[in-house]
């Protein structure tokens, strides 16, 4: 479920864009707000698996995330939805570091790797089902429903895990560190609503200049509680492991490519090049089922290879999938433009997810499996918040920067130009005023689409700098050692 509503909720966008009456700011808040709470808590949610229970708090979570996708799927307004969202975020918090420390305890260093590979095959395969199942949902009926499919999953979920997963807790557990959790939500929310808001208010607001200061501010406390406390949620000295600590770094790098591509090409695809819903869902499943494929398998290269190669490797291929996505203008067939970038995309993530995932979770000791899953998924998930925020800023300005040359070949009065200057945080969704001709009002639907692609190939080569900048952290931090080995070990 928490995999499925990563996803599923970009295929969305354009449909709340138009039935909300949302802004671009607006969609990215929708997306955020899950993301924000969810990177925030996710350590919450490991270590109180660690002390509580892993299977009782993965079941709360669980539970939790149903009711907020009922409370998302009846949403009437864009604050609605948004706080629904902050709810689904608390739930998957404790669902996700959950369900990996759980296979981490049932599993010996033999068997992990593998058993982790099965789960992310598995994540892969929902990741793929729900961008499809959703866009068939959005397109015939309405986008309520890819909310509201999470309850029957939630009903499954809940039956299969009384029956079949045994309960575990971490011998050192302790206290769940509060006002760490605390800081580190403020820190975050401070940091992505100044940077949403800049490109409505302007960098001289107020409101954006106070709230980048709390953020910046909560996150340096969070630091030092986290370094004085007795019993921290994110206990620094766990990055007293070189693999852990690379891995980590690595995960920032790499997520924060991944997070702002499955925010923006959604938008490209429905806007721009005008695929439906449903056909927009489908276009990734190149990328998801190679994953699911070679998931299992590419978890024991860590065994074979080490924990250095497979991660150089990967993350290469991963940047020359978004170099790829850089490639294709307005028009042309799938097969022909973004088939081959998303197979490309796709195999480089399936050699880097299993193993990477494999080699944080071997860095530390079966006792902080909860601790170490919810840093990493915390770190992947602040990734894509952060990314979203900042190259979304970057989206825009270059989406205007474009649009604003383009419209210079076309005479329009200083009122027309107004109107298209104050809703260019539409991007793609940007519609010509009613009052134009047809042949003008054409006109400015082809530029904004052109300054569309424009911006998203910009994007699209950041992307692939950070995924080259990944492959050169595992190079120079990450040990070559096997994984069952001491080296790197915290």
């Amino acid at each position: 479920m928490a995999f499925i509503d990563s996803t599923v909720v970009n295929v969305a966008l354009p449909a709340l864009q138009t039935t909300l009456h949302a802004t671009v700011v607006d969609v990215q808040w929708i997306v955020e707000s899950y993301s924000l709470v969810l990177s925030a808590l996710i350590l919450v949610g490991g270590a109180l698996g660690d002390r509580l229970g892993r299977r009782v708090i993965f079941l709360s979570g669980t539970g939790l995330f149903a009711a907020a996708s009922f409370a998302c799927g009846i949403s009437g307004s864009v604050s609605q939805l948004i706080i629904a969202r902050s709810m689904q975020g608390i739930g998957a918090a404790a669902m996700v570091p959950g369900s990996l420390a759980i296979i981490s305890a049932s599993f010996d260093e033999a068997n992990r790797g593998r058993a982790i590979g099965t789960w992310s095959g598995f994540t892969a395969m929902t990741t793929a089902l729900g961008p499809v199942l959703g866009g068939w949902l959005i397109e015939h009926a309405s986008w309520h429903w890819a909310f509201l499919i999470n309850i029957p999953l939630a009903a499954a979920v809940i039956a299969i895990s009384l029956f079949h997963i045994p309960e575990s807790r971490s011998a050192e557990a302790a206290k769940v560190d509060w006002l760490g959790a605390v800081a580190a939500v403020v820190g975050l929310a401070g940091l992505v609503y100044g940077l949403l808001e800049s490109s409505i208010l302007g960098w001289s607001s107020l409101r954006v200049s106070g709230s980048l200061v709390l953020g910046a501010v909560a996150l340096i406390l969070f630091i030092y509680v986290e370094k004085r406390t007795p019993q921290p949620m994110m206990p620094l000295k766990l990055f007293q492991s070189r693999s852990f600590s690379g891995a980590n770094l690595l995960t920032f790098l790499l997520y924060s490519a991944l997070g702002i591509f499955f925010f923006l090409f959604p938008l490209n695809l429905i806007q721009v090049h005008r695929y439906s819903p449903t056909a927009t869902g489908a276009a990734s499943m190149p990328t998801i089922l190679l994953l699911f494929l070679l998931s299992r398998w590419s978890g024991g290269l860590v065994d074979r290879f080490g924990n250095r190669r497979p991660l150089i490797v990967g993350p290469l291929i991963a940047a020359a999938g978004f170099l790829l996505f850089a490639v294709p203008a307005v028009g042309g067939s799938y097969w022909t433009t973004f088939f081959p970038a998303f197979v490309v995309l796709g195999l480089g993530m399936a050699l880097t997810v299993a193993p990477l995932t494999t080699v944080v979770m071997n860095s530390v000791g079966s006792d902080h499996a909860g601790t170490a899953s919810g840093i990493n998924n915390a770190i992947a998930r602040a990734a894509g918040v952060l990314a979203i925020a900042v190259l979304g800023i970057a989206m825009v300005q270059a989406f205007a920067h474009r649009l604003g040359i383009l419209l210079n070949h076309i005479p329009l009065d200083s009122s027309v130009l107004r109107s298209i200057q104050s809703n260019l945080v539409q991007l793609g969704g940007l519609q010509a005023p009613p009052n134009l001709d047809p042949t003008t009002s054409s006109k400015v639907r082809a530029y904004v689409a052109e300054a569309f692609v424009f911006g998203f190939r910009w994007i699209m080569c950041i992307c692939a700098g950070l995924a080259i900048a990944s492959s050169w952290i595992a190079f120079k931090i990450i040990p070559s050692a096997p994984a069952g080995s001491q080296e790197g070990r915290y």
